[in-house]
Order: structure tokens, then C-alpha cells, then sequence
């Protein structure tokens, strides 16, 4: 992992959203913006890394899209064990010492993305005893997002999808 003293949440929102716009087509300009807003030193991410990083968001839309805490563990045990090497410290590039999962302190972005997100998926699931997230169930919109806390039940990626789906659903009834 490259990121140093970020909290699980954080690694865990960055899975989630990076899964969206990998998913939704981001170009490796976008994704390199999006690493950058989660504090990611990273001036260009090469197109090249573009499949493997596709080939992860889908692992990890899958771990999203479950029905059930057992399938999510499958799911991300799954991730771990293909994507996660012995855990190691490193200060690579001057940074201070801080853990990788991955398999060298240069892997491909889709390796560090694919352990990174695992762990902190996993370590949300361990905390909790369920799953980290869910897909949004707004009509148009099939992006992951985490659960926000201990409240009810989380259904929206943003706030956005679920003010369209509430308007929508009383248009239905005032229609009705």
C-alpha cells in the first residue's frame, strides 16, 4: 500500500469510490485525480495499469454486490489471498515506516489497489460483523458505497441518489 497512517474508513471509501469510476469508465487522468484527492502522491497513473485496475474494481464490485456477510467474506478472502503478499513495513521514497500488503513498494497500481482495498474492506467486516457496503439502489446508478455507521440501513451511494429516488418514488404515489 502507498498511503502511511491512513484510517481503515478512509482506504475503505477510497475502494469504493475508485471501484465507481473504474466501473463507470474513468480514464487514467481521472483516476490519478481521484488518488490525489484521497492524498495519494501520484502525478500520472499509466494507461497501461487501466485493465488490471478494471479487473480489480470488478473483483471488488463483487464484494459490494453480495446478499449476505458470508458471501462478502468469500468475496474478500478471495481478494486477499490472490492479491495480498506477507504484510511488511517499508519508508520507501523517505516516507515513514508504514505497512504494505502488496507485493513490492512499486507494484502495479491494480495489485496495491486490489490488496489495499481488501484489507480495509476486511477490517470493516471484522470491526462490524457485516458487510462493509452495498450497490446503490437509486433506478440509474449501480455505484458501491460503505456503510455510514450504526444507524438504519444504508441504500444511497450519496445523498444526491437518494433525494432523485425519495422525489421519484413520491411522483409515483402523487401519480398513483
Amino acid at each position: 500500500m502507498r498511503e502511511q497512517g491512513f484510517p481503515v474508513a478512509v482506504l475503505a471509501r477510497r475502494a469504493a469510490v475508485l471501484t465507481g469510476d473504474l466501473r463507470a469508465g474513468a480514464d487514467a487522468a481521472e483516476i490519478a485525480a481521484t488518488l490525489r484527492e484521497f492524498g495519494e502522491e501520484v502525478s500520472t497513473v499509466d494507461e497501461s495499469s487501466m485493465p488490471l485496475l478494471r479487473q480489480v474494481a470488478d473483483e471488488l464490485y463483487a464484494a459490494f454486490a453480495v446478499d449476505s456477510l458470508d458471501a462478502c467474506v468469500a468475496e474478500l478472502n478471495g481478494m486477499l489471498a490472490r492479491w495480498a503478499g506477507p504484510p511488511r513495513l517499508s519508508d520507501h521514497d523517505g516516507t515513514v515506516w508504514h505497512l504494505h500488503l502488496d507485493s513490492a513498494d512499486d507494484a502495479p497500481w491494480g495489485e496495491w489497489l486490489a490488496a489495499s482495498a481488501a484489507y480495509a474492506l476486511a477490517a470493516i467486516v471484522a470491526e462490524t460483523g457485516r458487510p462493509p457496503g452495498g450497490i446503490c439502489h437509486a433506478h440509474d446508478c449501480d455505484r458501491p458505497y460503505l456503510n455510514s455507521g450504526s444507524g438504519g440501513e444504508q441504500l444511497f451511494c450519496s445523498t444526491r441518489c437518494a433525494t432523485r429516488s425519495r422525489v421519484a418514488a413520491y411522483r409515483h404515489r402523487k401519480a398513483d
